[in-house]
């Protein structure tokens, strides 16, 4: 791993943290291989129940792909010969994560650093941070993010924060649907432990097979969804952790769940 993201089990929750201060926390290709490399130690540890993403100080949770290479000639790394972007095969690693994956945004979120806030299953914000995709005002279409942005924004205020290429809030991020929680800088780490909290009081079994499902029905027709649900539903309810807790709600008791 390197120094510019580190990895923290804490407990049950691993922590990715972009560790850039001194470039408001942007990512590059390095960066974006370490946070899937994270992700993949995540799901391939069975105790862990959720991935938080976030980033160092409170001036940036992550201010978009790093310029730093000047602006002429390939800023962004791209080799035109790779069929794939590297923030795409991240993308679609986030997409096949079965953990929850919760957004603690720091500072502000902009341009690539706005779509990996969106890509994350939740995300809880200090009310005083700004969000954004500022791609039009660089000559640019924020293009790779645009798939997530579109399945979390409504259609005319993503085509006014496309076009527009304008900051806005963090209170307008929860009232158009982009952040679940906005609280004061102080209380973001409390309001974070409240959801991981709720969290891991649940199945893990019914937690990973839920983002599986949710995910999958997301891009099926109703029809579709209506028979894979049929499909899923039998293995589902046939699991221990599913077992145990129809036994505890008729027992009384508190669930032990075992993840199985």
């Amino acid at each position: 791993m390197s120094d510019d993201v580190l990895i923290e089990h804490r407990d049950a929750v691993l922590w990715i943290t972009l560790n850039r201060p001194e470039r408001r926390n942007a990512i590059n290709e390095s960066v974006i291989h370490a946070i899937g490399d994270g992700i993949g130690q995540a799901v391939a540890d069975r105790d862990c129940r959720a991935i938080v993403l976030t980033g160092t100080g409170d001036k940036a949770f992550c201010a978009g792909g790093d310029l730093a290479k000047g602006a002429t000639g390939n800023p962004f790394g791209l080799d035109h010969s790779r069929p794939q972007h590297y923030m795409v095969e991240l993308f679609k690693r986030i997409q096949d994560c079965t953990l929850p994956i919760i957004a603690r945004v720091n500072g502000h979120a902009l341009a690539g650093g706005f779509g990996l806030l969106c890509a994350c299953d939740m995300a809880i914000a200090a009310d005083d941070i700004r969000l954004g995709a500022p791609e039009s005002k660089i000559g640019m279409t924020p293009m790779t993010i645009l798939p997530y942005m579109m399945r979390v924004i409504p259609p005319r205020r993503l085509q006014e924060i496309c076009i527009t290429g304008e900051p806005f809030t963090a209170q307008e991020g929860l009232d158009w649907g982009i952040l679940n929680y906005v609280v004061p800088r102080a209380q973001l780490d409390e309001k974070l432990a409240w959801l991981l909290g709720r969290i891991l009081n649940t199945s893990p079994t019914a937690v990973r097979i839920g983002k599986q499902t949710f995910n999958a029905m997301r891009d099926m027709s109703l029809r579709d969804a209506l028979e894979y649900s049929q499909v899923m539903f039998a293995p589902m309810a046939s699991t221990e952790d599913a077992l145990e807790g129809r036994a505890s709600f008729v027992e009384k008791r508190a669930p032990h769940y075992t993840g199985r």
